[in-house]
């Protein structure tokens, strides 16, 4: 008899509902703020006057998101409470001259963006995704959820060393998709077809940031349905525990603390841009709320010296055919809860301090945690939570979800794993 899970899986299907509305940064932020705007936050754009009213906002920058809740009578120097995430993922996104082909296959020219793990994208239909820039300025979100594209892996029979030598995968010569038959190239090809599939007049697209998806849908995995598997888990599954995190705790007015969500792009390759973690965004949303409820430089220094932000990214569940490869003590496993990474050569933010912050905030939720310390023999990776301290001198502490095949196009988590991390964040954002 299958053993049911412990915890309401309501959330867990929310998010593969996120995800699967979610195939670009783009689309990430859009679905938070529709589940925000839900929650009565609504929008102010970053060019016009703020004020010092009450309730729940939220800026949209491109492929990025930053939200926070004012409570009544919260003054000036009120300190903020911080859920970071990240809203990209790697994957293969097409070049400014997307035309391309050979030997009577048409093709689209794609650029590696991030780390993927590029065999994971073999043989997989593929969508297309992104956003579209209009000749007034203005963008055009766009989705062909269908089977548009593949990359096609050579067969066995054309490479008899694939299982002595390994595969072995040139990013710029195997990693181009086809996407139908013809002999010739023609110029403007794909973009017409968008446009078509937009309802837009050719030529109305002048600029696009497009990146290919798998099509096939989160799904449960397991004979008792344990585990998720889906797309863009690093990092969408943050984003969304964090929105819902946001989004619950909306509404109470004795928040000591003024709770946000900071969801930024391009953490994949490195986080500087005017949308990542490393630029302004974050910085600037919060000091223009000190400044619009009256408050001075002073103001803006108490509140951020009070501040504490939790990183959220994915980390690595121990894999059971390579367990070697994990820190011998240092084990997190699937529904075992979140992860508190830690990295004494500071690729984590995570001190001492940070860890009992987030430690109170699972007690306080009933939430069991798990620590993530890399092998020495293995170089570790980083987040946005080093960035985040440095650029606003404010405590930082790196926490997450484990998975397996992190950086595949389809990973895997613990069903139960997403709901608990929403939990202990519920906790963090009260105070």
């Amino acid at each position: 008899m299958s053993t049911p899970s412990r915890f309401d899986r309501g959330h867990t299907e929310d998010l593969m509902s996120f995800l699967a509305a979610s195939p670009s940064p783009y689309h990430a932020v859009a679905s938070a703020a529709e589940r925000l705007e839900k929650a009565g936050f609504r929008q102010v754009e970053e060019t016009d006057a703020w004020d010092g009213t009450t309730g729940g906002k939220y800026v949209l920058r491109g492929g990025a998101i930053v939200a926070w809740y004012v409570p009544e009578g919260a003054a000036a120097h009120t300190p903020f409470r911080i859920v970071g995430a990240h809203t990209d993922s790697p994957n293969l996104r097409v070049k400014p001259q997307p035309d391309a082909g050979a030997h009577g296959w048409r093709q689209v020219a794609v650029e590696i963006y991030g780390g993927p793990l590029l065999n994971s994208w073999l043989d997989r239909d593929l969508g297309l995704a992104g956003r579209l820039t209009l000749r007034d300025g203005t963008t055009r979100l766009v989705d062909v959820d269908r089977p548009l594209l593949r990359v096609p892996q050579l067969a066995i029979h054309m490479d008899r060393s694939v299982h002595t030598d390994g595969l072995k995968l040139d990013k710029q010569k195997h990693m181009q998709p086809i996407w139908g038959l013809g002999r010739d190239v023609h110029e403007g090809d794909l973009i017409r077809f968008l446009e078509e599939e937009t309802g837009l007049d050719e030529g109305d697209v002048t600029g696009w940031d497009l990146m290919t998806y798998a099509i096939e849908p989160p799904a449960y995995l397991g004979r008792d349905r344990e585990l998720v598997a889906g797309p863009r888990m690093d990092n969408l599954l943050s984003v969304h525990s964090g929105t819902a995190a946001l989004a619950a705790v909306a509404a109470r007015e004795d928040l000591p603390y003024i709770p946000v969500l900071a969801a930024f792009d391009h953490e994949e390759n490195g986080s500087q841009s005017d949308t990542g973690a490393d630029g302004p965004l974050l910085g600037s949303v919060l000091e223009r709320s000190v400044f619009a409820r009256g408050g001075s430089y002073e103001d803006r220094a108490r509140a951020f010296a009070g501040t504490v932000c939790l990183s959220s990214d994915t980390g690595h569940a121990v894999h059971p055919n390579y367990a070697e490869r994990h820190d011998p003590t240092h084990h997190p496993r699937a529904n075992g809860g979140p992860i508190l990474k830690v990295n004494v050569n500071n690729r984590y933010a995570t001190d001492g301090s940070g860890r009992a912050v987030f430690a109170a905030a699972c007690e306080k939720a009933g939430v069991p945690f798990q620590s993530f310390v890399s092998n020495n023999a293995m170089p570790c990776g980083t987040t946005i939570g080093p960035i985040t301290a440095a650029r606003h001198g404010i405590k930082t502490v790196d926490i997450g979800v484990a998975i397996l095949s992190m950086h595949s196009v389809r990973e895997l988590c613990g069903a139960d794993d997403p709901h608990l991390l929403a939990n202990a964040l519920v906790a963090f954002l009260e105070g």
